[in-house]
């Protein structure tokens, strides 16, 4: 039985191959030129300073540079551990994160539910246009925006309340006040973003399981629960996960676009901490030691999650 081609002359193969990503390369070099500046982002602002994380385990010196510099182990670990903000911003990174992921996660599952149910194309389109918006928006503008509209003295809400007889709430003013404003705030600012992928999932379910579900006489509710929902549930679990490995993060321009001299309980967190260590006393070694305890433990937790997605019988991120 005579051989193929590519069995009797396996280079063959080879060259087809590369052939396939020349053509590839030619016909779709648009696409490819659009790709390279977001890759050399990335090659730029997360590759490159990897090679700068030596400095937390050396007594850094800038006039001394990264070979100068003593190495020093993990003796600024032990620093950073025992110095008392650093307990604080870890609770208060926790504080802020969890109640983040507990009620700004579900919110874009149930607006695009909600979407998906909107029939009438043209006011579905001014709606999720309506709702993409805050995303665009910079936390300087937000903050901007909630002050004007939450201040004690000037603030719209608080005249209309004092209109109507009340008094004024603190709404940024107060530190309970302000971790309420601080998470309804950020729910806004993300939940119309997050639909996106959310209505891009639930195109993709087949359309016969609605058929089967309305023949068995199951109303637009139980649709939903019993078809849309199962139906996304990977993409829920693949979100989730990578939300759980945010909760060692957080966003500094949101906590600086909303912090005021008046509620300092909530404000101090991480990204914070890292930002005053760093830049304004020059403690660089001890910036880049929270940094980067910052990110291992945001890599266990995507693991862990992960790996208990996969035990649940979903088929996880990694």
């Amino acid at each position: 039985m005579k051989r193929s081609e590519t069995q009797r002359n396996p280079g063959s193969l080879n060259q087809i191959k590369k052939n396939g990503i020349l053509r590839y390369l030619q016909r779709d070099w648009q696409l490819y030129v659009l790709m390279f500046l977001p890759m050399l982002f990335i090659l730029v602002f997360k590759f490159l300073p990897y090679s700068g994380l030596s400095i937390a385990f050396k007594d850094y010196k800038v006039a001394k540079g990264y070979a100068g510099s003593e190495w020093v182990g993990f003796s600024i670990f032990q620093k950073v551990f025992g110095k008392r903000d650093f307990g604080q911003a870890v609770s208060n990174t926790l504080l802020l994160n969890v109640l983040d992921l507990v009620f700004g996660f579900p919110m874009p599952v149930i607006l695009a539910l909600i979407l998906n149910e909107i029939k009438n194309r043209y006011f579905k389109s001014v709606v999720q246009t309506l709702l993409y918006l805050p995303h665009f928006l910079s936390w300087v503008i937000i903050g901007g925006i909630g002050y004007s509209l939450f201040s004690v003295s000037s603030g719209v809400v608080n005249v209309l309340i004092q209109n109507a007889g009340n008094s004024p709430i603190p709404f940024l003013q107060d530190n309970t006040w302000w971790l309420i404003s601080y998470v309804l705030i950020g729910v806004w600012q993300s939940m119309g973003w997050g639909t996106i992928i959310y209505l891009a999932a639930i195109t993709g379910v087949n359309s016969e399981l609605y058929e089967a579900a309305r023949v068995d006489g199951a109303g637009r509710l139980k649709q939903c629960l019993h078809v849309t929902i199962p139906c996304i549930r990977s993409t829920i679990v693949t979100l989730l996960i990578m939300n759980l490995g945010k909760l060692m993060g957080g966003s500094f321009e949101r906590i600086y676009a909303l912090a005021n001299a008046k509620a300092t309980e909530y404000t101090t967190t991480i990204p914070v901490l890292v930002y005053r260590w760093g830049i304004e006393s020059g403690k660089f070694s001890e910036a880049t030691a929270l940094g980067l305890f910052q990110s291992v433990i945001g890599l266990a937790l995507v693991i862990g999650a992960d790996y208990i997605a996969k035990r649940l019988g979903e088929d996880g991120l990694i």
